[in-house]
């Protein structure tokens, strides 16, 4: 069964009534956020590189692909998932949390705006919570797990020499959780759930824990903040 209370057996509830009353109880991982030092090893920008991809897995999607949407220099941010098969890369499958899968979402970016580097720092910070083992606020299984799909071996290294360094800055009171592996693949999921923050913003569960996230990307990486997020489904809207 999903372990959604809040996402699954509320989904159709609006009023801001219903919201304040949650929020009292609901956890308030996503409004901890704050800045953490940058990567001291960052990818190269190539002129004329091209436009760079890398997947990312922190807790629900609806979150992660919401921070990213409002990032400046992403050009997509895909929901969907990673670890497991494509037979398996179904929502109420993956929800079982038995199938290898996380619930992740596909970045692309054009890093002559946005490095690779402030796409992890932002990761790190706001996104999701990187200490949490098999879970981010009220979700729990390891298809909330941390984790960091790679496209190339610069990622890779990138990636490891900064949670190094985050773990040896002292900057969480606890180690960093998140896997890092090469991409074998990404299946994007279900239509429904693309653009679900944008599409639903008063929805509890997006409310409670995934409009705070957008808040703090524009609080900490003003720099990089966009109000307009680039949109998928929704982008004829």
């Amino acid at each position: 069964m999903p372990l959604h209370p809040i996402r699954n057996s509320l989904a159709g509830a609006f009023a801001l009534a219903v919201v304040a009353g949650l929020a009292a109880t609901a956890p308030a991982a996503a409004e901890q956020a704050f800045k953490i030092p940058p990567p001291a090893m960052d990818a190269a920008a190539n002129a004329g590189a091209g436009l760079q991809t890398v997947v990312l897995a922190g807790g629900c999607f609806w979150g992660v692909q919401a921070v990213y949407q409002h990032t400046e220099g992403v050009t997509k941010a895909v929901s969907g998932y990673s670890g497991g098969t494509k037979e398996t890369a179904q929502y109420e499958i993956v929800s079982s949390g038995r199938t290898g899968h996380a619930e992740a979402v596909e970045v692309t970016f054009d890093p002559k705006i946005v490095s690779y580097g402030k796409i992890l720092q932002i990761f790190f910070s706001v996104a999701h919570d990187p200490t949490q083992l098999d879970r981010q606020g009220p979700d729990i299984g390891p298809q909330y797990r941390s984790a960091i799909f790679t496209t190339t071996a610069e990622h890779k290294a990138v990636t490891d020499a900064y949670i190094a360094q985050l773990n040896r800055s002292g900057v969480y009171k606890r180690p960093i959780v998140t896997k890092v592996g090469a991409l074998e693949a990404f299946y994007p999921a279900e239509d429904y759930h693309q653009d679900y923050a944008y599409l639903h913003p008063m929805q509890p569960y997006i409310y409670i824990n995934d409009r705070p996230k957008v808040e703090n990307l524009k609080r900490l990486f003003g720099d990089l903040y966009r109000e307009k997020p680039v949109l998928l489904r929704a982008a004829a809207r």
